[in-house]
């Protein structure tokens, strides 16, 4: 798998840095914007031409691989491989004028996320993360840095949309909200991510939201040196249609753990 795994890292980037460098054009220049189903998300031009990028790029030298992207859907035939692609994280932030979107391309095998790469468009910044071979950003080692003790931590959370309206989730929300220095929605997941794996936030929720933007994400905090776990503290491993996860540096654990749990016993609470 390796020599797999080597190649497929050279075309993941080129083509990430390639259908990100279109969106930034278009960013900056101007560009088309539609509403694209009843939920009122949006799509742009830029979502598109991006993902022909890179479904060209990874056609054109695994032409055997199936690919699922976010606006495309699924194609080509099942095996070992395949690609989750979202060619812009962040649809909604772009098409308002707000410069937090990336491009995530994660490469499965056999039902295990085992290369994950996030183009960081507007910084210019390229992660690559390796099942059991680490992390990077622009090519140098990326390690998630220890966090002191504090009294409020800032939290991400990440929201699936079909779940949008669960009650339980707006109660965890709120509870989350309300005893946290500050929690953050980006509408770029992979982005919250990437802030995660620096050190420069405390942890995220995720509730039922699993897109092909988020295995790269979890990959690169865990290949950086954090926890990925379920509400209960249990590790999280591969892959699942209906995840709930918790990520934080390892000396966060007991605090987002109790964090969570306590919102969940409230939310539970209040329907009984």
């Amino acid at each position: 798998m390796d020599p797999i795994l080597t190649l497929a890292e050279e075309i993941a980037v080129q083509a990430a840095k390639a259908a990100g460098a279109v969106a930034r054009n278009l960013f900056q220049q101007g560009f088309k914007v539609e509403e694209k189903d009843e939920s009122g998300d949006l799509l742009t031009e830029a979502d598109l031409l991006a993902e022909q990028i890179i479904i060209h790029s990874i056609r054109t030298i695994f032409p055997d691989h199936q690919i699922r992207s976010e606006e495309s859907g699924l194609s080509g035939n099942e095996g070992d491989w395949l690609w989750m692609v979202d060619p812009l994280d962040g649809t909604n932030n772009f098409a308002i004028g707000l410069p937090l979107f990336g491009v995530s391309i994660t490469l499965v095998y056999q039902n295990q996320p085992v290369l994950g790469v996030i183009y960081d468009t507007m910084q210019d910044k390229v992660y690559v993360a390796k099942h059991e071979l680490g992390a990077a950003c622009n090519e140098e080692e990326l390690r998630m840095p220890w966090k002191p003790e504090s009294k409020r931590l800032t939290v991400g959370w990440i929201q699936g949309h079909a779940v949008q309206q669960d009650a339980h989730a707006l109660r965890l929300r709120k509870h989350i909200e309300a005893n946290t220095k500050r929690m953050l929605r980006l509408w770029a997941p992979t982005l919250q991510w990437v802030m995660l794996a620096r050190g420069q936030i405390d942890g995220i929720v995720l509730y039922n939201s699993e897109g092909d933007d988020l295995y790269s994400g979890l990959l690169l905090v865990r290949e950086a040196g954090g926890l990925i776990m379920d509400f209960e503290g249990r590790p999280f491993e591969g892959m699942n249609a209906e995840p709930y996860i918790i990520a934080c540096p390892p000396e966060r654990k007991q605090a987002m753990l109790r964090l969570v749990q306590e919102g969940m016993l409230s939310a539970a609470g209040s329907f009984n």
